[in-house]
């Protein structure tokens, strides 16, 4: 499963300072720790809701050669040529061959489907996960919610609360509950806990 960047943000203490790829979180990141070094400055990962770490060292140029812009990888999605070598099993595909171990039973049944036991089990895993899709998007968001909140609320007014309506999946009470935190930090939680942007990302 390919999974791609969301971006990065970046916060000084509680406010949000700068969004964007990670080479751009780190710039902002080194701007703010040179215009005050005691300033508590954090980049999350928008896909995770983590921090990242960064070296930040040299030039907004050095920075920039350091964290290069992720570039799209197409061997899933081009075409087989005709002429290229054909050697066994479907290595553009992705295809990876690894040990599964069932009951004599459940070899019985995948040996009676058509197209052999790999395709069966293909089929019943992608089957699986689109009917867990939903639910597995939603355990995402609230993940990396609640590790984003963690970070930056611990310490504000009704945490605990606003903690159990998150994974009670009541985006209202959250909201309610989180009333009198620092907008910025109010703003990109629910954010977060949308699953909007992940469907894309971990398509």
């Amino acid at each position: 499963m390919a999974t791609q960047s969301l971006g990065y943000t970046v916060f000084r203490d509680k406010r949000r300072i700068a969004s964007g790829s990670l080479a751009d979180a780190a710039i902002a990141f080194a701007q703010a720790m040179l215009a005050d070094p005691n300033a508590s400055v954090l980049i999350f990962d928008n896909l995770t809701g983590d921090t990242r770490d960064v070296d930040v060292r040299g030039s907004a140029a050095d920075i920039r050669a350091r964290y290069p812009a992720p570039v799209a990888d197409s061997a899933d999605t081009s075409p087989e040529s005709d002429d290229a070598p054909k050697g066994r099993g479907r290595p553009k595909l992705g295809v990876v061959a690894r040990e599964v171990t069932l009951l004599p039973r459940h070899w019985d049944w995948l040996a009676e489907q058509r197209g052999g036991a790999s395709v069966a089990l293909r089929k019943l895993i992608d089957e699986a996960r689109r009917a867990n899709a939903e639910r597995d998007m939603q355990r995402r968001a609230q993940e990396r919610s609640y590790s984003f909140m963690s970070t930056m609320a611990g310490d504000l007014p009704h945490f605990e609360e606003a903690s159990r309506a998150l994974f009670a999946n009541d985006l209202d009470a959250l909201a309610q509950r989180i009333v009198e935190w620092p907008k910025d930090v109010r703003t990109h939680l629910m954010r977060l806990t949308s699953t909007d942007d992940l469907v894309d990302a971990l398509a």
